[in-house]
């Protein structure tokens, strides 16, 4: 049914084959599109848009203002906000649901 196809990259204007079966992928996921990038330039743009995910996260030291002890979050606290420890944010959320 599917039978390979010659596209152009619009990125790097190289050619290259759509296969059959990449034509059968595309279509058991529902893809409308065929791919405009070659494989490697859909590479790099996944490896550029990750680049981030493997970064180590900078953590914060706070004082948890539900039960005084110390602890680290992701995010570098404004201070008109309370701040919780894992257990206590666990608490906070239980009682709203």
């Amino acid at each position: 049914m599917y039978q390979d196809k010659t596209l152009t990259c619009r990125e790097c204007g190289n050619e290259f084959v759509f296969t059959a079966s990449e034509q059968q992928f595309y279509a058991d996921k529902g893809f409308q599109n065929e791919p405009s990038r070659c494989p490697a330039c859909r590479a790099a743009r996944r490896a550029a848009n990750g680049q981030n995910r493997n970064a180590e996260r900078v953590m914060y030291d706070v004082i948890c203002d539900g039960c005084g002890k110390p602890t680290q979050v992701p995010f570098q606290p404004r201070g008109d906000r309370p701040v919780y420890c894992r257990d206590c944010y666990d608490k906070q959320r239980a009682a709203r649901f």
